[in-house]
């Protein structure tokens, strides 16, 4: 083989592998969580924390307040007006009296209090529009 054939085949194959592991590195990567976000969506699945939220949301807030944070007759729908972290662990350990309506506190529950900030992830993104309704896929760790 001549000394300008295999420089072509080294260079063809030093592109592909700058390539391949160019691409490689973009599927590897951890997404960042954007400033304000507790929840992280790749390609329509979501972290621990945002699932683990589903699943609390749904065992302790949607009786009252409808599957996926969309309200019902009990309570108001919590997608539509998310209020900032502080104001959302406040309520949810303290309870909220607003006029004949009254929420009880969670502060002792210990399938609740422990996970208030799960269960905001998982209210975000759906807030944000960035999570449909019903159970989400799980990201892999």
């Amino acid at each position: 083989m001549s000394l300008q054939r295999r420089r072509q085949t080294t260079s063809a194959w030093l592109v592909l592998c700058v390539v391949v592991f160019t691409v490689g590195a973009g599927f590897g990567a951890q997404a960042e969580l954007a400033p304000g976000k507790f929840y992280e969506i790749v390609g329509g699945k979501v972290d621990a924390r945002t699932y683990n939220g589903f699943r609390r949301y749904h065992g302790s807030c949607n009786h009252c307040h409808g599957p996926d944070g969309m309200g019902s007759t009990f309570a108001s729908a919590l997608v539509d007006r998310l209020p900032d972290l502080e104001v959302f662990r406040r309520n949810v350990r303290d309870g909220v009296r607003s006029g004949a309506s009254v929420m009880k506190g969670f502060a002792d529950d210990p399938n609740v209090a422990p996970y208030i900030d799960d269960i905001y992830a998982y209210l975000q993104a759906r807030a944000d529009g960035a999570l449909g309704r019903g159970r989400p896929e799980r990201l892999e760790n």
